[in-house]
């Protein structure tokens, strides 16, 4: 193996010890055995030289004069980690002990607004002398005249997490084996994103821009469950493991349906009954995944449609109460399915939407969650377009969890006439109706 391999490995050895440290913690089992990995090959790369040095250039890694792109390409979240963390240079010396690494990663996993400033002088105080971290020092001439940093893009969050969740889903219906830690860390950035990006991403869920692909309904109720999960104060484990098992939530469906959608003319009534039954056969595949994702998604995939007063399916010959994890998945589900525009549908208004789900109160759903849900999403969620009772056109952008027919909303149009109103301080300006960002709101998209 060259230098140029073995720094590649161990680069990519370090990162993924980062990204399980970030999702496991540092003291768990997973992330102490990736560590150790790690040290063992920066020390077969230190074993030949005094220092290694690595650089971020771009949003690419690179050693002296060679740029690692496939490298990049895969490990391009923690890059973005990195350099948020106005980290762009790490060098390892010799000497280089394993308790340092150890020390090193749980430092990286630190909140960036502890270290900012302070990374050297916390380096020090923690014994961490063999590493040390810095920006990559650049011209004045080059720094004055490169490209500046642009703002993370949640349409780029959004659309590469479907990219990452599509492919365990399909191999699931293959029944071919799934990376269980990759489809994790594709949950834990939206996690993280929904922490500091909350607004923006739901707003990506709320105006559905994308072209509706098979997988797309899934991410949704995936990133709504997410959100509203950790309203309800769950842990980020539980947290996890919610959004995990809304993402895999209808895979019975989805097999069901690839073996179906082929056959030409109408399907046979045990075919109709297969359909029903998805929510069984959905159950079934997971359990072979149970080691990689946990029972948890095989109980949301078993549950989610049996409602709260047990009336749904499957027909149980004893009383089984939904579990919560279903319970919440369930009403993200129907959430998001009522928003979605179909070829046999419109996307219904924010308010009839919250209508319908409301008449479900006590029968499909928990009441006590529902309740919650639309304090968190509103009647008019954020990223909604409305037409105001002034002929002004306007977006919403936040909420009021004690009145949620009255939200935030910003004024977009006519241009000039730009502001914020909270529409619960003004009794003079109220929302006349909603605005499809598939019709009538199409035009007014490219001023949100």
């Amino acid at each position: 193996m060259g230098i140029g391999e073995k720094i590649e490995k161990a680069f990519k050895d370090l990162l993924t010890s980062l990204q399980t440290a970030k999702l496991y913690g540092t003291e768990h089992p997973i992330t102490k055995n990736s560590i150790e990995k790690a040290y063992l090959s920066l020390q077969d790369v230190l074993a030949d030289r005094e220092e290694l040095v690595v650089g971020i250039i771009g949003e690419e890694l690179a050693f002296e004069k060679e740029i690692f792109f496939d490298l990049s390409k895969v490990l391009k979240q923690m890059i973005v980690y990195l350099k948020d963390r106005e980290i762009e240079r790490i060098s390892f010396g010799r000497d280089l002990e394993k308790e340092e690494l150890y020390k090193f990663i749980g430092f990286l996993t630190r909140p960036k607004e502890e270290t900012k400033g302070r990374s050297a002088d916390l380096l020090a105080l923690a014994g961490i002398r063999n590493i040390a971290i810095g920006k990559v020092r650049s011209s004045p001439a080059a720094a004055s005249s490169g490209p500046k940093q642009q703002p993370l893009d949640l349409t780029d969050v959004y659309q590469e997490s479907l990219e990452e969740v599509s492919l365990p889903l399909a191999k699931i219906m293959n029944r071919e084996a799934i990376d269980g830690l990759s489809l994790k860390l594709t949950l834990n950035n939206i996690i993280e994103n929904l922490g500091i990006y909350y607004q923006q991403l739901l707003k990506l869920v709320t105006l559905k821009r994308y072209d509706l692909g098979t997988f797309t309904h899934l991410l949704n109720v995936s990133i709504l469950s997410i959100y509203f999960s950790s309203k309800l104060g769950f842990s980020k484990d539980v947290v996890m493991d919610i959004g995990l098992s809304a993402l895999f939530h209808d895979i019975g469906k989805l097999y069901i349906s690839r073996k179906t959608i082929r056959k030409p003319g109408a399907l046979s009534d045990l075919e109709f009954a297969q359909m029903e039954s998805h929510t069984v056969l959905g159950a079934k595949l997971l359990m072979q995944y149970v080691e990689t994702i946990g029972i948890m998604p095989i109980v949301v995939s078993f549950e989610h449609h049996l409602r709260y007063d047990l009336s749904g399916y499957p027909r149980f010959p004893y009383k089984n109460k939904q579990h919560i994890a279903s319970a919440i998945v369930s009403i993200c589900d129907v959430y998001d399915a009522l928003s979605q525009r179909r070829t046999y549908k419109t996307d219904y208004p924010s308010d009839m939407i919250y209508n319908l789900m409301l008449r479900g109160s006590g029968t499909t759903f928990e009441p006590g969650l529902l309740d919650i849900f639309f304090k968190a999403i509103g009647v008019w969620p954020r990223g909604t377009l409305v037409a105001l009772s002034d002929e002004r056109v306007a977006v919403v952008i936040d909420e009021n969890e004690d009145d949620i027919f009255l939200p935030v909303i910003r004024v977009i149009h006519p241009q000039g006439q730009e502001e914020v109103i909270n529409l619960r301080e003004n009794n003079d300006i109220k929302i006349d109706r909603y605005l499809s960002p598939w019709t009538e709101g199409k035009e007014f998209l490219h001023l949100i």
